[in-house]
């Protein structure tokens, strides 16, 4: 049954099963691992998922497709295998060890990945399928970081898997996608640097607020050389030519010269 997508919600169902096998593979989950499913929509993915895991929660927000699944796998939410919450993953919230693997609704993949990495209760890892343009930037496959970027790898290893065309799916998107993992996701950068994590995002937020102009102006507010060369040497630049290290040591300087 082909369900009418609805915009509101972002909805693209991925058709093809081969594309769907091969995120539950390349996911790197087992028998031992819980897996968080964002927006199953008809379950096509779901399917794999329960093949390889311990348990599969599964979220979704539409009535009539929460209704479908819970008929599509009875037996599963029967035996607890599948957990089907009818839920907005915004609002959703778990205490317990889990991976993410999903077709996320693109209109909201930034509210995603900023919830989940930020999380309390982070995931080990998170492999989505996402606009292939939003998987670059991600990784700055052009050299130049963005807010986006550097918070992916503040708390995660990120890697584009696979491209996966717009014909895949129905209806089809006006773009292609690609399946991109984040391994690793914790709080050490924070922890082993004994930066505070609030502060570290005030400085990247007020960093990129307006990209064309340099460090020094954009952290006027918050940056006092004091005298520190390399500190300097940053504020000369913009956002984009900044790594993760570099904006690593400019909040322990920041830190240092508020104190």
């Amino acid at each position: 049954m082909i369900h009418r997508a609805k915009k509101s919600l972002g909805q693209n169902f991925l058709i093809n099963p081969r594309v769907a096998e091969r995120i539950a593979l390349d996911a790197d989950i087992s028998k031992k691992d819980i897996v968080l499913e964002i927006g199953p929509g008809t379950g096509k993915l779901t399917k794999y998922l329960l093949a390889r895991a311990k348990k599969v929660i599964a979220v979704e927000k539409d009535d009539n497709l929460a209704v479908e699944l819970a008929k599509k796998f009875e037996k599963e939410i029967k035996n607890k295998k599948l957990i089907l919450v009818k839920k907005n993953i915004l609002e959703f919230n778990t205490s317990q060890n889990y991976k993410i693997v999903a077709n996320i609704p693109y209109n909201i993949t930034g509210a995603i990945l900023k919830k989940f990495l930020s999380e309390k209760n982070q995931p080990e890892s998170m492999t989505l399928m996402i606009q292939k343009e939003v998987t670059e930037r991600i990784i700055a496959r052009d050299g130049k970081e963005s807010l986006l970027s550097i918070s992916v790898k503040t708390y995660g290893e990120p890697k584009i898997l696979f491209k996966v065309s717009r014909g895949n799916f129905y209806p089809a998107p006006n773009v292609d996608s690609a399946v991109i993992t984040i391994k690793n996701i914790s709080r050490k950068i924070f922890v082993e640097n004994k930066i505070d994590e609030r502060k570290f995002w005030e400085i990247v937020r007020a960093g990129f607020a307006h990209k064309r102009k340099k460090l020094s102006s954009n952290l006027k507010k918050l940056l006092t050389y004091g005298g520190n060369a390399s500190v300097e040497t940053l504020g000369n630049k913009r956002a984009e030519e900044l790594t993760l290290t570099d904006w690593i040591n400019l909040a322990k300087a920041i830190d240092i010269n508020k104190k």
